[in-house]
């Protein structure tokens, strides 16, 4: 008789030994299990045999206790066949001793072991279902467990001759895991490997599976790489060992002045990055970046600069490499870097070496099709004029041999300053202690592998040792042109910073993609478009929405990412050529506007002109560079593997270009240094030229555009000088001013260059802020001590002028003449320069070997003026190298056009303006 409370022994040795965890020697701890549930079902059947025939008996309690028996072994169950699947089978390294022990070692290897050994994801060995809370048996048959372990020594010893001769016999067979699908969760494609067939490593035994992979937190990596595998954060046969890693990435310190932004030491690299978080950027590509803090080779940790911190002469051997790699660098920040910031307004005011390497440091792709690179490097010889500022010696490092007399040319133009400033020849002086013109002694070694400037000049030692001994205990910076990482190589071997934004961001948000992202985040126009195109569905699908949108636009342009000067740019005036463009237009004005904006309503459109513009783009577009781009085909290629933007072109006939260049100082200040409206002597879409200053958009609204972009540009990284092209046209619809940003270039310009030039022969001061350029008539020597003091109560008279500049003009029959012969035909044609008045005309010659290519300024006292001068010299030069059947290719012609087309415009305005006057007079006077 069971009295209420008396416990039962329901459990014998085996049973006590299973429910604490311990196994018997000899003995599997499953079937231990297995056996105790068996003899609870009988027990639990013979009690309630006993309750049929025992009437006295209080079994209620019995009961009870049987069940709570009963689900304390289906929980010790799981567990146990949990541990077992939690646990790695791992195979020792070949100079571990178990693997000449003859017994194969234990499934429950610890977790300490040596990193060489191999973590196996852990797999049931028999094709059994687990089943929650079953009471059904799960046994391991005696031959399948010898077999298991004769698998497990041929594993660990293949090369036994024991284990080969049962590997021989006919009756042995190798099983292979079962592993269970959910048809729910399909599986990826797999790879062909060698070894034993494993399921894909991504996923998991469906016991396992979850429905998406969950956030890795801190407490879970503790746990182990088996708490990951199961979590799906990691793939199961991966092999990782889980550490703190030495170096903790976050952002580099930003300006003083902007600390409280915290953001990372590029910035944005790429659309991608985590707006709530800037510390976190994803990069899928080399092209995106990341500067946080890294270890360099030599053990140290610095932080590389943040923003605009980034003039740096680097350790530079940079490895940008996928998120699935170790990130490798060997950059260093020097203190060069942080002295330059810290002591840029001291520096920029006091002695110092300026070193001038205008390279070209495009992708290799890129170089590659540019014709006559050197030359097209050393297209900025205004360089030289920041002697300008008496505190200042430049080295400018020039990409061709130049011969004597070039050199003497320059020494000549450059002596000029004083003479300049007097308004009298005599006090021409000289200056060659002031620059200095090196060449590379590299340019000859490598002819035909399209080397950037910067490039060359890290491979020739003796023009580096010049450098150094002319810089020596001095300050000292580097000024380049589109950087390349050989900039940071070159800046490192001299010990001096850059003063200019690290390769990666200029590349990034040079891209004509890139561009449009600044002016986004800067808030500023842009023309109606879609950028980061790549494959041709996308580009359909883009453009045929971009029609529907803007039904007015007749021409919409196709430009590369990474091409530049208007060469991977081709125009398509689609509307002319779209035959359902007026079943668009009728089928638009079926509905209300309210009604045309829901999506539903394009579709039937999008269709028709989707299925249109294929073949009518592979028939009417025009590359802009029909040299480089024959076809279409040609150019769509291009256009789609390197990417680029589709966007509309201007509602109007004229249309006006214009570019800005500005500055972005070490301390965070925004300067704009120079404006110009564009010249186009080679077609619409391409610059040859500028008109300085700028007198096409009012200045304020121009200056309120650029300090926004100025501003964006600065908190993506980009630091030096830079320049932003926009168009500007009067809508024919609203009748007002557009004006839209087009393109960005993280560069110094050609542009800036000339305007160095302009400002050095004329000692004159362009504000920007008013789009005025002023130069003082008169003599700025005292002539003497009596009346000193008059004249500085008198100061000299104040004259506008402004600029005609051109560094792209070429002409073929050039070639035919030298350039001091050319030089006294302009002489006596009337072209030159007039010190005292300050204006006429400058060329700038690149080189003395082709001679088919040079650059020309003319200054004058108003652009209507200038324009014309300009216009006479092309047609006098013209006129003194070409014979009657000899005419060469030159761009002379096209130049003289576009500046017949400016003037016709000119006048107009200037008829207009003097017409309102008299109504403007008559209005005050009433």
């Amino acid at each position: 008789m069971v009295r209420s409370g008396q416990r039962v022994p329901l459990l014998g040795a085996r049973a006590a030994a299973a429910m604490a965890g311990f196994v018997e020697p000899g003995q599997e701890a499953g079937a231990v299990l297995v056996q105790v549930q068996d003899d609870l079902h009988k027990f639990k059947v013979k009690n309630t045999n006993l309750k049929g025939n025992v009437k006295a008996v209080d079994i209620s309690n019995l009961k009870t206790g049987i069940e709570r028996t009963e689900l304390g072994l289906r929980k010790h169950a799981e567990n146990y066949l949990h541990d077992i699947n939690r646990q790695a089978l791992t195979i020792s390294s070949t100079d571990n001793k178990e693997v000449h022990s003859k017994e194969p070692p234990k499934w429950g290897l610890h977790f300490g072991a040596s990193q060489k050994q191999l973590v196996l994801p852990r797999v049931p060995v028999e094709p059994v279902t687990v089943q929650a809370y079953s009471k059904s048996a799960l046994r391991v048959s005696q031959s399948s467990q010898q077999q298991l372990e004769m698998d497990m020594k041929i594993m660990l010893d293949p090369q036994n001759i024991s284990n080969t001769a049962v590997l021989k016999q006919q009756n042995y067979e190798t099983r292979l895991p079962l592993i269970t699908k959910k048809k729910s969760a399909p599986m990826c494609s797999q790879k062909i490997g060698k070894g034993h067939t494993v399921s894909n490593l991504w996923g998991l035994p469906a016991s396992h599976h979850m429905g998406s992979p969950l956030p890795l937190l801190e407490e879970d990596r503790t746990k182990g790489i088996l708490s990951l595998t199961e979590l799906r954060l990691i793939p199961p046969a991966a092999k990782i060992t889980l550490q703190t890693p030495p170096v903790v990435s976050k952002a580099a310190p930003f300006h003083e002045f902007h600390k409280q932004h915290k953001k990372s030491a590029v910035g944005e690299i790429s659309s991608r990055v985590d707006l709530e978080n800037t510390d976190t950027i994803t990069f899928p590509n080399s092209k995106e970046a990341i500067y946080g803090k890294y270890s360099s080779s030599k053990g140290n940790i610095a932080p590389l600069p943040s923003s605009s911190s980034t003039v740096s002469a680097r350790k530079s051997k940079p490895a940008w490499t996928y998120p699935a790699q170790q990130l490798e660098s060997d950059l260093q920040i020097p203190s060069q870097t942080q002295h330059l910031a810290a002591n840029w307004n001291r520096i920029r005011t006091s002695r110092r070496t300026i070193i001038h390497i205008p390279s070209l440091g495009y992708s290799q792709c890129i170089r590659e099709h540019i014709p006559g690179l050197a030359l097209q490097q050393n297209m900025q010889m205004g360089r030289l004029c920041d002697i300008l500022d008496a505190n200042v010696d430049v080295i400018y490092i020039c990409p061709l041999h130049l011969s004597e007399e070039l050199l003497q040319y320059y020494n000549k133009l450059l002596g000029l300053q004083a003479a300049v400033r007097s308004g009298k020849p005599e006090d021409m002086g000289d200056l060659q202690d002031r620059f200095k013109i090196l060449t590379p002694e590299a340019i000859n070694s490598f002819p035909k592998h399209h080397m950037c400037l910067a490039t060359q000049l890290k491979y020739s030692p003796k023009t580096i040792k010049r450098i150094k001994i002319l810089i020596q205990s001095k300050d000292a910076y580097i000024i380049g042109g589109v950087p390349h990482k050989d900039d940071l190589a070159v800046a490192d071997m001299l010990n001096v910073p850059i003063l200019g934004s690290v390769p990666e961001v200029a590349h990034l948000y040079s891209t004509k993609s890139g561009s449009k992202r600044i002016f986004t985040s800067a808030c500023v126009p842009t023309p109606p478009g879609e950028s980061d195109i790549y494959n041709n569905e996308q580009m359909i699908s883009a453009l045929s929405q971009l029609i529907l949108d803007n039904m007015e636009v007749r021409r919409w342009l196709f430009k590369v990412n990474d091409e530049f000067g208007g060469n991977g740019t081709a125009y398509c005036d689609i509307i002319l050529h779209l035959k359902c463009y007026h079943w668009v237009q009728k089928e638009r004005q079926r509905y209300s506007p309210e009604i045309w904006s829901k999506k539903w309503a394009h579709e039937p459109a999008l269709v028709k002109i989707s299925q249109e513009l294929p073949g009518l783009l592979a028939q009417h577009v025009q590359p802009v560079n029909e040299k480089r781009f024959p076809t279409w085909e040609k150019f769509l290629q291009t256009f789609l593997s390197q990417g680029g933007v589709i966007e509309a072109f201007p509602l109007s006939e004229n249309v006006t270009n214009l570019t800005v260049d500005m500055l972005i100082e070490p301390t965070g200040k925004i300067k704009i240094v120079s404006s110009g409206d564009q010249l186009h002597a080679d077609g619409p879409l391409r610059s040859s030229g500028t008109t300085i200053p700028q007198c096409s958009v009012d200045p304020a609204v121009l200056n309120s555009l650029c300090l926004k972009i100025g501003e964006t540009c600065k908190s993506k990284g980009v630091l030096g000088y830079f320049s932003v092209d926009f168009v500007t046209f009067i809508h024919p619809q609203t009748m007002e001013q557009q004006v839209w940003a087009t393109d960005l270039d993280l560069c110094y310009s050609d542009q800036l260059a000339l305007t160095q030039l302009m400002l050095y022969m004329t000692d004159g001061n362009l504000d920007c802020r008013s789009s005025r350029f002023e130069v003082s008539l008169g003599s700025n020597k005292m002539k003497s001590q009596r009346i000193q003091h008059e004249e500085r109560k008198t100061p000299s008279p104040v004259s506008n002028r402004c600029a005609v500049a051109s560094s792209q003009l070429r002409h073929s029959s050039l070639s035919v003449i030298y350039y001091n012969v050319l030089l006294q035909m302009c002489k006596a044609r009337g072209v030159g320069f007039d010190l005292q008045e300050k204006q006429g005309t400058v060329f700038i010659l690149y080189e003395d070997q082709q001679r088919y290519r040079l650059g020309m300024i003319t200054i004058g006292e108003d652009l209507q003026g200038v324009l014309m001068t300009f216009a006479r010299n092309l047609f006098i030069i013209h006129q003194e190298i070409s014979a009657p059947n000899m005419q060469g290719e030159t761009n002379f012609k096209m130049a003289i056009q576009d500046i017949e087309a400016i003037l016709g415009i000119t006048a107009e305005n200037k008829l207009k303006l003097e017409e309102e006057r008299p109504l403007k007079a008559d209005a005050l006077k009433e």
